[in-house]
């Protein structure tokens, strides 16, 4: 046999054909195995690399970053806030108000037939069922007295009564007959009858004072009483209380307010009503006033609007309080800003990744388990098994799934499902409706595998039905499977972020994505507070994209026929 030489390009030198070659680590031809093999082809894609960078990120935010996170998922944040808070409610008087003396015959079927029997002008009337004869007695401006059997009952007026200690009917109703009281017109004396200028009326004649009215006076158990013409009703020089047309009257916790502001507040009301401030245009118009704060003494803003509708004014003032930090920008103590319940939003956002992936990845273990064991069985043994499970598979393809979704969330509020139920039976519902499709996939798979040799030899061997569906055919449907549990994996957490936005996923004081953007409900905060939303939705697309690009590099790098 004739020696052919070939050409040694680092030697320079001839070698021989025939010549022995040792399989040291130059000459080795180096053989992957499969597993190697898709992971070169995976490592090549450029595109899937990115979507793995971005996964293993997103795990690291979630995972690593609430663990790391100095705030918690439930921890609330608060802060000092100057807001303009309701403290009183005023309204001017203008309907009958009762005050009782017998409460068992001046009753309240009684107080309305004197308000009716005012309004049209009788004096008497009888009610009750002892059928009892009431007679209205003017007293004075819109004020009554009711006699029953020559005793009083009761009176009704528009003027109220304000006394220090609660109602005392005598304290009131005399109060108000000498504050109302019409004075009958004296004529006037004949001009000769006038004594002269320089002498003293005769002996007898009343001296009548036209000049400054002087204060008015009554006696009850022994005690003097006045009532000056502003309304004020003192003793022994004490103040006590004070009448007025005016209802003023505090909101909430404030304590109740001196008559000096009462009386500041009525006459701001009167003055600005009468100058039309208040529905100025036919529109409530806002007006503010000063005055030393009751419980302080510094000088405070006053805030007053009139609302037409209820005929009645809000006084309003700014008050500091510690509230919660609702919507705080995004600043060094919290990066991203609070939410809508005063929490932060990075420290929510890593447990909402949490949740998401979470059940992003339960979602789809339930729905592969469950599309393998179906699919495996109708593929391996066909006829009337295929047809049943094949039938099932179109049933649940017939089933509304959002419709559903929201029946159950509905059922679930109604109950009263605890959120931390609530998302175990979302993975369960949304897993179970989700495992058709992956149990189509497998059986299409299963029918061409059976048919191959290797499914003869595993009959020959005598392979238990088991081993041969779950030993043989399903670990060759697994890169498909790989595929489609990858894809899925982004649909998953796409649905969760969908029912969460809707109400019907996880619920507050849980974090999710999803109902992080729920959140936003409202189209001031959604255009005003960008940093509530956005990073949720970034994250969610994030995710969601790489999801998809780690599955279209696996699926390249398990069939690269489908590149071409």
């Amino acid at each position: 046999m004739s020696e052919k030489k070939d050409y040694d390009v680092e030697k320079n030198v001839g070698v021989e054909e025939n010549e022995e070659y040792s399989l040291n680590d130059d000459r080795r031809v180096k053989v992957l195995s499969p597993g190697a093999m898709v992971a070169k082809r995976f490592f090549r894609n450029r595109t899937a690399v990115v979507g793995m960078i971005i996964l293993i990120i997103m795990f690291l935010f979630s995972f690593v970053g609430g663990m790391i996170s100095p705030y918690g998922e439930k921890e609330f944040f608060y802060r000092y806030d100057t807001r303009l808070k309701e403290i009183a409610g005023a309204k001017r008087n203008t309907d009958f108000r009762y005050l009782v003396k017998d409460s068992a015959k001046f009753d309240a079927v009684a107080q309305a037939y004197a308000v009716l029997n005012i309004n049209t002008g009788k004096d008497t009337y009888v009610s009750g069922n002892d059928k009892l004869t009431y007679t209205l007695v003017k007293e004075g401006t819109d004020f009554y007295s009711v006699w029953v059997d020559g005793e009083i009952v009761g009176a009704v007026a528009k003027d109220i009564v304000n006394l220090d200690g609660g109602s005392n009917f005598d304290i009131a109703y005399n109060a108000l007959k000498v504050f109302l009281y019409e004075a009958p017109e004296v004529p006037e004396t004949p001009e000769e009858t006038t004594p002269a200028e320089g002498t003293t009326p005769a002996e007898g004649t009343e001296v009548v004072d036209v000049g400054e009215a002087e204060v008015n006076t009554f006696v009850l158990d022994g005690k003097t009483y006045s009532v000056s013409e502003d309304g004020g009703i003192a003793v022994d020089g004490n103040e006590i209380g004070y009448i007025s047309s005016y209802v003023v009257s505090p909101i909430g916790s404030n304590p109740d307010f001196s008559r000096e502001f009462k009386e500041e507040i009525q006459y701001f009301l009167e003055s600005n009503d009468e100058a039309g401030n208040f529905t100025r245009n036919g529109e409530n118009e806002k007006v503010s006033f000063t005055y030393p704060d009751p419980v302080t003494g510094e000088e405070t803003e006053y805030v007053v609007a009139y609302n037409a509708a209820d005929n009645r004014w809000v006084i309003k003032s700014y008050k500091q309080e510690y509230v919660y930090d609702l919507y705080s920008a995004p600043s060094k103590t919290h990066p991203l800003g609070t939410d809508g319940y005063g929490m932060d939003m990075l420290t929510r956002l890593m447990y909402g990744g949490r949740v998401s992936l979470i059940i992003g990845f339960i979602v789809v273990i339930l729905e592969t388990s469950l599309g393998i064991v179906m699919g495996g069985i109708s593929g391996y043994f066909g006829g009337w098994v295929d047809f049943l499970i094949m039938r099932i598979v179109d049933v649940m393809y017939c089933i509304p799934s959002t419709p559903i979704l929201i029946i159950i969330g509905a059922a679930m509020d109604a109950l009263g499902v605890e959120p931390q139920l609530r998302m175990l039976y979302l993975m369960l519902i949304l897993g179970f409706l989700g495992w058709p499709g992956i149990a189509h996939m497998v059986r299409g798979q299963i029918l061409s595998l059976r048919e191959q040799e290797f499914m003869t030899a595993t009959e020959a061997t005598g392979l238990s039905v088991k081993r041969r569906i779950f030993k043989h055919l399903v670990p060759n449907v697994i890169p498909q499977l790989i595929v489609s549990a990858t894809m899925g994996l982004g649909s998953a957490i796409l649905t969760e972020a969908t029912l969460s936005y809707l109400g019907l996923g996880v619920r507050f004081p849980f974090a999710s994505w999803g109902n992080i953007i729920n959140g936003v409900n409202d189209t001031y905060v959604l255009t005003t507070y960008l940093w509530v939303w956005i990073p949720a939705g970034i994250c969610i697309l994030l995710t969601v994209l790489a999801f998809n690009l780690v599955g279209d590099g696996l699926r390249d790098a398990f069939d690269p026929r489908m590149k071409r």
